[in-house]
């Protein structure tokens, strides 16, 4: 059965209460080493709990690993220059040897809008600003001219397009998706609802032109036995899904990623 299994790495909760910041370069090995498919950074300025730098946490995975990709779940373009974005984007393709996801959200109502306000830019504005920056983007990471804020720009070097995936969970974010994306992204949703979904997205994709996204589903709700977990998880796949990502239970991420690494033998 074939559904890739990727973490969340020790960088950040949605739990104030429980922030969790464990060492990247350890989890990173580890997950590679137990034959996961991915890890993932979460990203946000200003979060409900503590949460590192994306981009930094990336590259620090990129660096002590060979084979494992590495993703952003999810980057907020919205809360950038998008020029930048796309320099970051690029020089993680440089160095982590062509293994990066890029995860892309418009941001989650949860952690209100103060960072938006530090940024300089509006909370309400991001669904537009995303949507821009997902039309130039793929043409600025590739280092081709591209026009952007009245200049055309040429960033150099340029790099491998990694695969976009966009986020969300309503029918706005699988238009977004089909018309930019390579891969949708969805946050635990109903297995029952999955088949009417991929069904949208599929017909969506016909309407641009494009094949259908592949569809990665972020902390599925599994129980902690193996057996119930590794059916639930049959069930995804059998539903069309490509990926999930598992999400911390706690600071203890080793004993997160050895049950992932369960779950893929098992599956």
């Amino acid at each position: 059965m074939a559904l890739a299994i990727g973490v969340i790495l020790p960088t950040s909760t949605p739990d104030p209460g429980r922030p969790i910041l464990g060492d990247v370069r350890a989890s990173a090995r580890a997950a590679e080493r137990l034959g996961l498919e991915s890890v993932w950074s979460t990203d946000h300025l200003v979060a409900s709990a503590p949460m590192l730098d994306s981009t930094v946490v990336l590259a620090t995975a990129a660096a002590v690993t060979e084979r494992i990709k590495v993703g952003y779940n999810v980057m907020l373009l919205a809360l950038r220059p998008t020029a930048w974005a796309a320099k970051q984007v690029g020089s993680l393709q440089h160095v982590s040897g062509d293994r990066l996801l890029l995860g892309v959200g418009t941001g989650n109502p949860a952690h209100g809008d103060i960072g938006w306000r530090a940024a300089g830019f509006e909370f309400a504005d991001r669904g537009r600003r995303t949507d821009e920056a997902l039309r130039v983007l793929p043409a600025l990471i590739a280092g081709e001219p591209t026009a952007i804020n009245g200049v055309e720009a040429t960033l150099s070097p340029g790099a491998t397009v990694p695969p976009i995936l966009v986020a969300g969970n309503g029918s706005r974010a699988r238009r977004r998706a089909a018309e930019f994306a390579d891969g949708w992204i969805t946050l635990r949703p109903d297995v029952a609802d999955l088949p009417r979904e991929i069904s949208e997205l599929a017909a969506l994709a016909e309407e641009f032109g494009k094949p259908a996204p592949k569809v990665t589903v972020v902390a599925p709700d599994l129980s902690t036995g193996l057996a119930a977990a590794t059916d639930h998880l049959a069930a995804h796949a059998a539903a069309g899904v490509h990926r999930v990502i598992l999400a911390p239970t706690g600071p203890d991420w080793q004993r997160d990623y050895e049950f992932a690494a369960k779950l893929h033998a098992a599956l």
